[in-house]
Protein backbone atom coordinates (compact mmCIF):
# COMPACT_ATOMS: atom_id res chain seq x y z
CA UNK A 1 0.00 0.00 0.00
CA UNK A 2 3.02 2.23 1.01
CA UNK A 3 4.78 2.02 -2.54
CA UNK A 4 1.55 2.43 -4.67
CA UNK A 5 0.62 5.12 -2.35
CA UNK A 6 3.92 6.83 -2.94
CA UNK A 7 4.13 6.45 -6.99
CA UNK A 8 0.67 8.20 -6.81
CA UNK A 9 2.27 11.12 -5.24
CA UNK A 10 5.10 10.59 -7.05
CA UNK A 11 3.23 10.57 -10.50
CA UNK A 12 0.89 13.87 -9.70
CA UNK A 13 4.06 15.84 -8.14
CA UNK A 14 5.33 14.98 -11.88
CA UNK A 15 2.42 16.45 -13.56
CA UNK A 16 2.34 19.05 -12.13
CA UNK A 17 -0.79 18.72 -9.62
CA UNK A 18 -1.15 21.13 -6.71
CA UNK A 19 -1.42 20.13 -3.19
CA UNK A 20 -4.74 21.66 -2.66
CA UNK A 21 -5.64 19.85 -5.72
CA UNK A 22 -4.18 16.53 -4.78
CA UNK A 23 -5.87 16.61 -1.33
CA UNK A 24 -9.38 17.43 -2.57
CA UNK A 25 -9.11 14.49 -5.09
CA UNK A 26 -8.30 11.94 -2.30
CA UNK A 27 -11.00 13.43 0.42
CA UNK A 28 -13.35 13.34 -2.91
CA UNK A 29 -12.57 9.36 -3.26
CA UNK A 30 -12.32 8.08 0.07
CA UNK A 31 -15.23 10.00 1.51
CA UNK A 32 -17.36 8.64 -1.88
CA UNK A 33 -15.28 5.28 -1.05
CA UNK A 34 -16.56 4.65 2.28
CA UNK A 35 -20.45 6.01 1.23
CA UNK A 36 -20.83 3.29 -1.11
CA UNK A 37 -19.71 0.81 1.29
CA UNK A 38 -22.03 1.98 3.39
CA UNK A 39 -24.57 2.09 1.10
CA UNK A 40 -24.97 6.23 1.25
CA UNK A 41 -25.73 5.84 4.70
CA UNK A 42 -24.43 9.89 6.18
CA UNK A 43 -24.46 8.92 9.77
CA UNK A 44 -22.57 5.50 9.13
CA UNK A 45 -20.27 7.00 6.87
CA UNK A 46 -19.48 9.67 9.79
CA UNK A 47 -18.79 7.34 12.45
CA UNK A 48 -16.25 5.43 9.98
CA UNK A 49 -14.61 8.20 9.19
CA UNK A 50 -14.77 9.43 12.51
CA UNK A 51 -16.05 12.70 11.85
CA UNK A 52 -19.13 14.49 12.77
CA UNK A 53 -22.13 13.42 10.25
CA UNK A 54 -22.17 17.47 9.68
CA UNK A 55 -18.62 17.77 8.96
CA UNK A 56 -19.18 15.11 6.29
CA UNK A 57 -21.95 16.40 5.07
CA UNK A 58 -20.22 19.69 4.57
CA UNK A 59 -17.95 17.73 2.57
CA UNK A 60 -19.48 16.26 0.29
CA UNK A 61 -21.64 19.40 -1.08
CA UNK A 62 -18.75 20.22 -3.28
CA UNK A 63 -19.41 16.58 -4.73
CA UNK A 64 -23.20 17.17 -6.15
CA UNK A 65 -24.26 16.80 -9.27
CA UNK A 66 -27.45 17.57 -11.01
CA UNK A 67 -28.81 18.42 -7.37
CA UNK A 68 -28.01 14.54 -6.16
CA UNK A 69 -24.60 13.59 -4.09
CA UNK A 70 -22.77 11.01 -5.81
CA UNK A 71 -22.82 7.35 -3.62
CA UNK A 72 -25.26 8.90 -0.98
CA UNK A 73 -29.06 7.91 -0.55
CA UNK A 74 -31.42 10.88 0.04
CA UNK A 75 -33.31 11.34 3.46
CA UNK A 76 -37.17 11.27 2.82
CA UNK A 77 -38.74 14.14 3.86
CA UNK A 78 -40.61 13.60 7.46
CA UNK A 79 -44.31 14.15 7.11
CA UNK A 80 -45.74 17.86 8.77
CA UNK A 81 -47.69 17.63 11.62
CA UNK A 82 -51.45 18.01 10.19
CA UNK A 83 -51.90 20.99 11.99
CA UNK A 84 -48.73 22.82 10.46
CA UNK A 85 -50.31 21.51 7.24
CA UNK A 86 -53.39 22.97 7.47
CA UNK A 87 -52.01 26.28 9.06
CA UNK A 88 -49.58 26.75 5.87
CA UNK A 89 -52.58 25.76 3.48
CA UNK A 90 -54.39 28.34 5.06
CA UNK A 91 -51.87 31.52 4.85
CA UNK A 92 -51.12 30.19 1.40
CA UNK A 93 -47.62 28.80 1.93
CA UNK A 94 -48.39 25.07 1.71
Amino acid sequence: MKAKLEALVAEMVDGGIFFEDAVAEFEKHFILAVLKRTNGNLSKAAEELRIHRNTLSKRVEKYYQNGRMMGAKHRRQRSQKPALKARKAATGRG
